[in-house]
């Protein structure tokens, strides 16, 4: 687990949190002393409506096209 002192934290709070946010862990340190633990929360769950929402907004996918979109790509790479 990284650490930050107090001081650093205060000077890039808004980078220490955005690590966080990208599921890090963090210590927070104070005269030598770990005095706090900065971690994600956990996600909250998402009800049906909402993800039968989400998914009338999705795109049709044609399964063969991104098949052969994926294969394109990875070509490339092997």
């Amino acid at each position: 687990m990284n650490s930050v002192t107090v001081s650093e934290l205060l000077a890039n709070g808004d980078e220490v949190i955005d690590r966080v946010m990208l599921g890090e862990s963090v210590l927070v340190i104070r005269d030598g002393r770990e005095v706090a633990e900065l971690r994600p929360l956990p996600r909250r769950p998402i009800d049906g409506a909402t993800l039968l929402q989400r998914w009338t907004r999705l795109p049709h996918v044609e399964p063969a096209q991104l098949a052969d979109d994926i294969g394109a790509v990875l070509d490339v790479f092997l």
